[in-house]
């Protein structure tokens, strides 16, 4: 009988297995709080995440492209992004790619909240400092069209206000509207990076809680 026994045990978890596989492991908040708290995503990046990241939608959309996000965070590792001049630039075409600012930054009846549906933002500033406000996309109200050429849409919005300052970067997802580049007193130039992740394929699972 135990010949018998064991090859079915056997199939049997094979088969749990492989199902399991398919499906992906479920995160819950636990293991959530684990892997964000490792850090072993930043790839060596000595900046550090806001203390106001969304860690359980970070990792759902971290899950959704992990290639994406781990390009994004060794090209902040390893740029000299004092050198980079104002502009775009390409770290996997579309997929992900860098936007850099260079000058003074806005008073906040200057600015707006704003969202974006395809790319999750890196927020990264490389000097000077800025207030970026965020506020859940559901909580907003909607007071321009989204734009499917530049991917933003615009909001009225009441949310909360961070100091962004080097050393430190805001993760923003589509979940998210966000009111950057609002001035800090006595920081007259701010240079700052802005890494776009597209977002996981429309209508993918992830496997979070």
């Amino acid at each position: 009988m135990n010949k018998l026994f064991y090859p079915f045990c056997l199939a049997v978890w094979l088969i749990c297995f492989q199902a399991q596989a398919q499906s992906g492991n479920r995160w819950t908040k636990k293991q959530v709080d684990h892997w964000y708290q490792r850090q072993e995503w930043l790839h060596g990046l000595t900046a550090k995440p806001h203390a106001a990241t969304d860690r359980e939608e970070f990792a759902r959309q971290y899950q959704a492209n992990p290639a994406g996000w781990d390009k994004a965070f060794a090209y902040l590792q390893e740029t000299d992004l004092n050198s980079l001049a104002p502009g775009k630039y390409p770290i996997d075409g579309e997929q992900v790619y860098v936007t850099v600012t260079e000058g003074p930054a806005k008073e906040l009846d200057k600015t707006k909240w704003e969202a974006h549906r395809l790319y999750s933002d890196i927020h990264y500033m490389v000097k000077g400092k800025e207030k970026i406000g965020v506020a859940p996309v559901t909580t907003a109200q909607l007071t321009e069209a989204y734009d499917p050429a530049k991917d933003i849409m615009f909001y009225n919005a009441n949310g909360n206000f961070y100091q962004a300052e080097p050393g430190t970067f805001l993760i923003i997802s589509p979940k998210y509207a966000h009111r950057p580049g609002i001035k800090v007193a006595g920081d007259e130039v701010v240079k700052k990076v802005v890494v776009k992740i597209r977002t996981g394929a429309a209508g993918s699972k992830n496997n979070l809680l």
